[in-house]
């Protein structure tokens, strides 16, 4: 099976310190990290959260894509936003929630069977499962 890395190289303190992620599998993927961003605005930067948020939004589309397929559907679109929360927790942060908004198109299938099958892609993605302490919604509609 696969093993993706990323690195980050960080200069200097938590709140006066600059980091750059590299996605290490394209060597071309880097982003600008800081402390004050991560919990304020991002202004340019990415933060952990949003990685977190990238890894389940797309991990989810493939799944969900996958679940269709084995249940006979052909998704014409698949579009999924996560956002995570980071919050303050005991001296620290914690991300405590990561809500998912997906919306398809898929052809042959009414509400009812899509929730069952979206409500399956997500537990069984493994983002969803790496993230198992975490309170994971998801708000799946067809379009």
């Amino acid at each position: 099976m696969a093993t993706r890395k990323a690195t980050t190289h960080w200069k200097g303190g938590l709140n006066s310190g600059t980091g750059e992620l590299t996605l290490d599998s394209s060597n071309s993927a880097r982003f600008h990290v800081t402390f004050p961003r991560r919990i304020g605005e991002p202004e340019g930067t990415s933060s952990p959260e949003e990685l977190i948020a990238a890894a389940q939004a797309s991990c989810l589309a493939m799944n969900l894509a996958g679940t269709l397929e084995k249940d006979g559907l052909t998704p014409k679109t698949i579009d999924v936003t996560a956002a995570v929360t980071v919050e303050p927790s005991d001296g620290g942060l914690s991300i405590n929630t990561v809500d998912i908004t997906l919306r398809a198109a898929v052809d042959g299938v009414d509400e009812e069977r899509f929730s069952r099958l979206a409500k399956q892609a997500k537990e069984t993605c493994p983002v969803s499962r790496a993230l198992a302490g975490t309170k994971i919604t998801l708000d799946a509609a067809l379009v």
